[in-house]
Parts: C-alpha cells; sequence; structure tokens
C-alpha cells in the first residue's frame, strides 16, 4: 500500500495536548493505526500525554528537540527514533531554531 504525503493537505495545531505553539501534520489513518508526518515549529511541542491506544514510534528526519517518557529525558536528532509504548507518558518539544520534522507510526494494539 502506497501512502502519498505529498498529495495529503496539512492541518495545523495550536496547543496539541496543552502543548506549546503551533503544528503541521499529514496524517493517515486506518484500524491499524496512523501515520504521521509532523513539523513542530521552534518552540513547538507536543504536551505531555498517555499513548492510550497504542505504542508511538516517532523517527527524527530533520531539526532538534526534546522527548520525555515516564520522566526519562531524551534527546532528538536526525536519525534517532524516540518509542513510547502503550500505556506510558510522553510529550515531544522542539528545542532548535529549525522545524523539528518527525515521522510517527502509532501501532494500534
Amino acid at each position: 500500500m502506497l501512502i502519498d504525503f505529498n498529495a495529503m493537505e496539512a492541518r495545523t495545531f495550536t496547543g496539541m495536548n496543552g502543548g506549546h505553539g503551533e503544528i503541521s501534520a499529514k496524517m493517515f489513518m486506518n484500524g491499524s493505526g496512523k501515520v504521521i508526518v509532523s513539523r513542530l515549529k521552534p518552540g513547538a511541542s507536543i504536551g505531555l500525554h498517555t499513548q492510550a491506544t497504542g505504542n508511538d514510534i516517532n523517527f527524527v528526519v530533520s531539526g532538534r528537540g526534546r522527548a520525555l517518557c515516564d520522566g526519562a529525558e531524551e534527546t532528538l536528532t536526525p536519525g534517532v527514533c524516540h518509542y513510547c509504548p502503550k500505556g506510558s507518558q510522553h510529550m515531544i518539544e522542539n528545542t532548535g531554531s529549525d522545524d523539528l520534522l518527525i515521522y510517527t507510526v502509532v501501532q494500534e494494539i
């Protein structure tokens, strides 16, 4: 199955999950999960929330940021993957001066 993010229109969110700033996202969803391309503007964050429906896998394409997962801080740079298992709490924040571009897969379980 091909998912063409180039053909999708981005949606813009402000204060996602109680976070700060602006995030744009292109999202594919079906009964098995979600595949999302997110762009967090400098200073933007996805607020602390519980991963209630499945595992959340976030691959950093570009930019710099940090994540918290169950209280443990992680540095986000291109080429790293932040993994948050179902039932855990996490947040993601852009700490750099460029957009933080992340590909996310939410595996519903």
